[in-house]
Parts: C-alpha cells; sequence; structure tokens
C-alpha cells in the first residue's frame, strides 16, 4: 500500500487581492491564456453546452457570481453531497469557474461556459471539528459516486490518493467509461507525480506558464500525458470566495482546463466515445517530437481543442480503441479498461473536483521560466499554442517516455 498524503495542499502565496464584481474585465484579462488559444473563435462553435463536468476538490460555492446557474447541486448522490457547495479553501471554487464560470459579476470566464458543474466535496484542508470530518467523504467515496452518474469527464486537481482504496475507486470508474484528468503534481524537476495522475487510464497533466514554458513546478516524474496553462491566473485566496488574488500557479489549473478543453470538444460531438474525444486531445496537441515518444515534461503536448473544432472534417478514429493501447497501460489495468464505451447522443459529465494541485503537501512557488532537461542540456522546441503567434517552450522535447512507464 502506498503512503498518502495529504489530498489537498495550500496553494501558492499570492499577492494582490480584489473583490469579485470590482473589475470584470480586469480579472478577465488576467487570463492570459483566452487570447493565445483563441477562446472567442472557438466559442462561436462550442461552449461546452450540454456537458457535465465532475469536480472532485474543496467543494463549489454554487452562488459565486460566476457561477450562478451553472452547478447542479440538485445532481449531487445524496450519499456525498455534505456541504459540497461549501468551500472553505476557495480552490474548488476557483477550478469550476476556470472551467464554466460565465464571467459575471467581476468573475472568471471558463474555458467552457456553456458547461455545468456537479460538485464534490472530499477531505482537505479546512474540515472543521471532527463531526464535519466524519460526514465528508474520502476522494475514493466521492470518485465512485460520480462513477455512478452520467459523467463523463471527472476532473481531479488534487493528489495525495494512493491507498487500496483509491485504486480501486479509480478501477471502477475506468470501468464505467469515465474520462479521468488529473494534474501530475508540484513537485518540479525530477519530482515525483502524484496519484490518481500516476495511474494508467488518468490523463496526467502539467502546467505551462505565461511566458508559455514548463512550469518549474510541474512535476516531471514521466506520467505527464498533456499540458495546460497553470500559471499567472486570479484565484480565490482568502481561505473561501471573498476575493481573488493574481499570480495562482499549480497543475491543479492545468488540469480544470484540460477538463474544459474535452467538454468543449465533445459537446460539438456528441456522439463521440471517451476514446475518440481522448484521441482528439492527443493528435491534436501542439508538440514537435514524435508523437509516438511523449515528452517527459509535457507527454503528447499542449491542448488546442480549437484545432477540433476547426476542423469538420476532423476523423477521431475508432470508437472502441484505446488511443494509447500501444504505449502499454498496464496489463494488470487492462481488464478494467473500457473495452467498448458507449456512444452517447447527449454529453454529460457530473462535477466533482478537488481544486488543488496534485502532488503538493504545501505551497508550490517558483514560476518556472525555462524548462529544464533530464540530460542536463539546453534542448528546447517551439510549439504552436494557437494558430498565430503563441508559443511553447518545452525542455527536453527529445526525451521520450513511453506509455509503458505507467505499468507496475
Amino acid at each position: 500500500m502506498r503512503a498518502v498524503g495529504a489530498v489537498v495542499g495550500a496553494l501558492t502565496v499570492v499577492t494582490v487581492g480584489l473583490a469579485p464584481g470590482a473589475a470584470a474585465s480586469d480579472e478577465q484579462s488576467k487570463q492570459w491564456y483566452l487570447g493565445p488559444m483563441q477562446a472567442e473563435q472557438m466559442w462561436k462553435v462550442s461552449t461546452g453546452k450540454g456537458v457535465k463536468i465532475a469536480v472532485i476538490d474543496s467543494g463549489v460555492n454554487a452562488n459565486a457570481p460566476s457561477l450562478k446557474g451553472q452547478v447542479l447541486t440538485n445532481e449531487v448522490p445524496k450519499a456525498v453531497a455534505y456541504h459540497a457547495t461549501v468551500d472553505y479553501s476557495g480552490h474548488g471554487t476557483s477550478m469550476a469557474e476556470l472551467i464554466a464560470g460565465t464571467g459575471a459579476g467581476g468573475g472568471l470566464k471558463g474555458l467552457a461556459p456553456g458547461a455545468k458543474i456537479v460538485p464534490y466535496r472530499i477531505k482537505t484542508t479546512g474540515i472543521k471539528g471532527a463531526k464535519e470530518e466524519a460526514r465528508t467523504p474520502d476522494a475514493s467515496e466521492a470518485l465512485r459516486a460520480a462513477a455512478d452518474t452520467d459523467a463523463k469527464i471527472i476532473n481531479m486537481s488534487i493528489g495525495g490518493m494512493g491507498s487500496d482504496e483509491d485504486e480501486a475507486a479509480v478501477k471502477y470508474a475506468l470501468s464505467k467509461g469515465k474520462l479521468l484528468i488529473a494534474g501530475v503534481g508540484n513537485q518540479g524537476k525530477n519530482g515525483y507525480s502524484d496519484y490518481p495522475a500516476s495511474y494508467p487510464y488518468v490523463l496526467g497533466v502539467a502546467s505551462v506558464g505565461k511566458s508559455l514554458t514548463v512550469s518549474s513546478f510541474s512535476s516531471s516524474g514521466g506520467y505527464a500525458d498533456l499540458a495546460a496553462p497553470g500559471e499567472g491566473y486570479p484565484g480565490y485566496c482568502d481561505g473561501g470566495t471573498v476575493r481573488y488574488c493574481d499570480n495562482r500557479q499549480g497543475t491543479s489549473p492545468a488540469t480544470a482546463l484540460t477538463s474544459a478543453a474535452a467538454a468543449l470538444i465533445w459537446s460539438a460531438h456528441p456522439d463521440w466515445t471517451v476514446y475518440q474525444v481522448e484521441r482528439a486531445l492527443l493528435d491534436t496537441a501542439g508538440r514537435t517530437w514524435p508523437k509516438d515518444k511523449p515528452s517527459k515534461y509535457l507527454g503528447y503536448g499542449i491542448i488546442r481543442p480549437r484545432v477540433v473544432l476547426a476542423d469538420k472534417n476532423y476523423d477521431p478514429g475508432p470508437a472502441d480503441v484505446d488511443p494509447l493501447e500501444k504505449q502499454d497501460r498496464s496489463k494488470d489495468w487492462a481488464s478494467v479498461a473500457p473495452v467498448a464505451p458507449e456512444a452517447s447522443s447527449s454529453p454529460s459529465a457530473p462535477a466533482s473536483s478537488q481544486a488543488q494541485d496534485k502532488g503538493s503537501t504545501g505551497a508550490t512557488s517558483a514560476a518556472g521560466s525555462s524548462a529544464e532537461s533530464s540530460s542536463g542540456g539546453g534542448n528546447t522546441t517551439w510549439i504552436a499554442l494557437g494558430a498565430v503567434g503563441a508559443v511553447v517552450v518545452v525542455g527536453g522535447g527529445a526525451l521520450a517516455i513511453a506509455r509503458a512507464r505507467r505499468a507496475r
């Protein structure tokens, strides 16, 4: 049995706070990635409408201005619904806004503003008293509950999982055909990748910063499948959901944006299976290294849902073939993998997220300004994030880690 760390650690040290509603345009203008990702153009094709995202986190404040009408509180299974909308840290609410915020009242604009959030609050920092802790579900309980709903995407901006119960819950969710997305953690160069991102079939997400370079805090333990912006964004910082602070960072927000990207794709193609959505994310990710040799730092590359949405003739491939099977997702997990996921005519995914950067048991700072190469060299690769201008610097692009790294 693995050692299990704290599920939710503190976020990075932040600076200026701003009350939501004070300057909506200012806060949204700080979401620097929306421009390079061509969000406005994507939203003309898809906003994520019809897709539910399960957010397993510290809870989600459904009354936050940007989330009013976006949180499906009535769809949280009763067994795990205790205080699902109570968020003592603000982390889960921040993740929900990054995914599906409307931008109303000075709040953040989500990458998939048409999607809906189903909140799952689990044991995290901020739980008050033994009685409350006893009634708050563990991550494994919340994950199983989400798996039994019509959720297709489960966002886990959390770390510290790794018990036998956690592994069994992940396998259970996989057997139900869910798209599981989690952050690799904030341990930096050569740092271990946290669970659940390290489990086979869970898409592990790394972080890049505003300078579009690999974040120095993003764990490079070899379990990254994709990467997304994870630095320099506004987020709640007051131990609740009263005010924003600038320069938040971690693989948690990168995970949230990746879930939102999946929602945009699934909404535009509601008949696609989980394998086809996953294949679309991997195939269109920005990279310059061979597709069959994922980078130790950024996996298959930086998310680019725009590429899928802009191509009416995009071929998602076979509905029942795992896009990563050639890289071996670990034989001992083969029996729980969804062999032939069912196509759905209406995209949906219950939201349950525990906003937390994986692998962090405490504050992690250091916004990455340059990529580190495990070979010690200065090898860098430039990748287009959008159709124009925006680029990403990737360290160690030539250093490959096969998907078989997940075999245990």
